[in-house]
């Protein structure tokens, strides 16, 4: 049939041909390269502004709390204080910004959901950091930020029950407020941490699947890209061959010059594309290495951070135990105080007692000092009784009762002395006593004020540790986050390492079938 076509009508025939097969492959690149513009668009502008919105409010929760747990820290200043509210309003105008951008991507249904309940733990979160902010502004109010070291220094001072010490009293127990609060915040916070990064994980899972998409769109691009490109050159010289038959000798020459052409380009291409695959294998080999170890790094850093945190609360509750012991040591000191007030209140009394004794002692004697001059007296009526005969018997009676009288007198007011002077002995070693029980006070007192500055110490230590390790828990938990954005982007990157591989290869391929292809169009020509 060809045969009785002419020349003119069998190159239109050709280039006909091979114009429909360039459409052909052009139709298949525009439709592939139309659907993964699509499958970009919907990565670029859908889910990747969801995810970055998400992570600002993710990121912004997380200022919030750690700015909330440096405010329940008695050594904060003012300014520091001031510093921590400021930072947390700007992460709460991320919040806003990052709800923004989430609120401007379109939902699906399941993502709806996911949305509806994130929200509904951020509320609840929410709900108690506004609680917690109002306990900070009573606590602001009062003007005491370190209420455990004034309540100190007011003991030392002996101003327990001054309004001050009432004012410590009620700050310190906002201060304990804050801090439960900050508990209940970190329980609130990771409940909508873990709803946040659900859907935040289900965006990435969209793109993932957009993106693998799209790989599936570029495989078949290549793959009819390849076809086009070997069915074009075997289409190329079938027709060349028929061509050549057909068309003079003299172009014979030419296209064995161009063909030998495209044998050695196509050599030379295939040669560089094998070293560039080479290349490509050993920069995938790398990444891959280089992201197991940042997966191990980033396992480590998270590990380190949990430990920061434990090491933290530990710190903590140390605080509040060195806290509970000054308390114990300071109403210790208070009582000792009142003890020895007593025991100066019983020493008192005991020299008014002795005083007493004395004066008992000295009616005593003037008593027996009457009865010796009664029984004198009863011995010489006696004696003039006898002298005045039966008139004076009956005195004389009388006077012999008065002198038995006067001598039992006597013999009690000897007794009182025996008693009183056992009382006197008595006093005496109970004054001795009081004098070493008030030196022993004296020592406990100061015993008891180096144990309450051996606890200020303490408690001044152990919140430096408190400190310190909320710092080393903020920083490794900013490291752990990095290390995992660096993963992320290893793993992308690690992606793109292979299918850049895998291109170069399909590329070889390609090369070496052309190449083929124009050896198999040398030999028949």
């Amino acid at each position: 049939m060809l045969r009785n076509l002419n020349l003119q009508t069998r190159l239109i025939g050709a280039f006909l041909m091979m114009g429909l097969l360039v459409f052909l492959v052009a139709w298949v690149g525009w439709s592939s390269t139309s659907n993964l513009s699509q499958h970009i668009e919907t990565i670029g502008k859908n889910n990747l502004p969801s995810i970055e919105g998400l992570l600002k409010i993710n990121e912004g929760q997380t200022q919030i709390e750690s700015s909330e747990r440096a405010l329940i820290n008695p050594a904060l200043s003012q300014a520091e204080r001031q510093d921590a509210l400021h930072r947390m309003d700007k992460a709460w105008q991320q919040i806003q910004d990052g709800f923004k951008a989430y609120a401007a991507t379109t939902f699906t249904s399941e993502e709806e959901a996911l949305y509806q309940q994130m929200l509904k733990y951020w509320e609840d979160w929410k709900q108690e950091d506004q609680e917690f902010l109002r306990i900070n502004q009573e606590f602001e109010k009062l003007g005491i930020l370190n209420p455990l070291g004034l309540q100190i220094e007011l003991i030392n001072q002996g101003k327990s029950n001054s309004p001050e010490m009432a004012r410590a009293n009620i700050a310190s127990n906002l201060l304990n407020k804050l801090s439960q609060q900050a508990k209940v915040i970190r329980v609130k916070f990771m409940i909508s941490e873990k709803s946040t990064l659900a859907l935040a994980a289900y965006n990435r899972k969209q793109a993932d699947n957009a993106y693998q998409t799209a790989q599936n769109d570029i495989s078949k691009t290549q793959v009819s890209v390849l076809l086009g490109m070997t069915v074009g050159p075997l289409t190329a010289i079938t027709l060349g061959i028929a061509l050549s038959i057909a068309i003079a000798k003299p172009l014979d020459k030419a296209l064995k010059g161009i063909i030998n052409m495209i044998v050695s380009s196509s050599t030379e291409i295939a040669a560089t594309i094998e070293q560039q695959e080479r290349i490509a294998v050993q920069q995938a080999a790398s990444v891959n290495q280089t992201t197991t170890t940042m997966d191990e790094l980033g396992a480590s850093s998270r590990q380190s951070a949990m430990q920061a945190e434990s090491a933290l609360e530990n710190a903590s509750h140390v605080l509040n135990m060195a806290a509970e012991g000054s308390k114990v040591v300071q109403k210790t000191q208070q009582g000792m105080l009142t003890l020895t007030e007593k025991v100066g209140a019983i020493a008192a009394q005991v020299l008014h007692l002795s005083h007493q004794t004395n004066q008992i002692a000295n009616i005593t004697n003037l008593v027996s000092d009457l009865a010796n001059q009664t029984n004198m007296l009863a011995i010489n009526a006696t004696v003039e009784a006898v002298r005045a005969g039966e008139q004076g018997k009956g005195f004389g009676v009388v006077a012999t009762e008065i002198r038995r009288l006067a001598d039992q007198s006597k013999q009690s007011a000897t007794e009182i002395n025996d008693l009183i002077n056992d009382i006197q002995n008595a006093i005496n070693k109970t004054v001795m006593v009081t004098d070493e029980g008030n030196t022993t006070l004296d020592n406990s007192l100061k015993l008891t004020e180096g144990t309450a500055d051996t606890f200020n110490h303490v408690a001044n230590a152990i919140n430096s540790v408190v400190v310190s390790s909320q710092q080393i828990y903020l920083n490794t938990k900013q490291q752990a986050l990095a290390i995992e954005q660096v993963v992320d982007a290893m793993n992308a990157l690690n992606k793109g390492a292979a299918e850049a591989a895998s291109g170069i290869t399909q590329s070889r391929i390609g090369t070496q079938k052309l190449n083929q292809a124009a050896l198999n169009l040398r030999y028949v020509v």
